[in-house]
């Protein structure tokens, strides 16, 4: 029976031909520009219209997260035309003052729009119903009247 022997000193790090597969040590952190966000937003947009967005976001290393807020900062106007000007700015946390109020009144906006118009489809239906109802009251009065056996 024979004993491996160590050829060199152990050092307790491995040489690349024992690392296992697939590990490659720590990763630098990604940076993304504007160009490349609102170019990954609309590849997930698309990809979820067919139902592929999560298989999307793994092809690509990405998060549903990035995408929520990449879609909130285009939706405020921070990554719209200005985007050399905006790479080039200081980098902030957050959205400006003006920005973070656009956000919120168009959030609100959105919402009073879909409020009116699940008012005017109640208040069509409640007009059908008023018309079908006098048309049942107008046939009704019309009949000859029964008499009592």
């Amino acid at each position: 029976m024979s004993v491996p022997t160590i050829t060199g000193p152990d050092d307790g790090v491995m040489s690349s031909s024992e690392q296992p597969s697939g590990w490659g040590g720590p990763r630098r952190r990604r940076s993304f520009t504007a160009e490349d966000k609102l170019r990954y937003l609309a590849a997930y947009e698309k990809a979820c219209e067919t139902g592929d967005g999560g298989a999307y976001l793994r092809r690509e290393g990405l998060y549903s997260s990035l995408m929520s807020e990449w879609r909130r900062l285009r939706d405020a106007g921070v990554l719209g035309a200005d985007d050399a000007a905006v790479s080039r700015a200081p980098r902030r946390s957050g959205l400006t003052a003006e920005q973070a109020e656009i956000a919120r009144l168009k959030k609100e906006l959105a919402q009073a729009n879909s409020k009116l118009e699940t008012t005017q489809t109640a208040l069509d239906i409640m007009g059908k119903a008023h018309a079908l109802l006098e048309q049942i009251s107008e046939s009704a009065d019309s009949e000859p009247k029964r008499g009592k056996r």
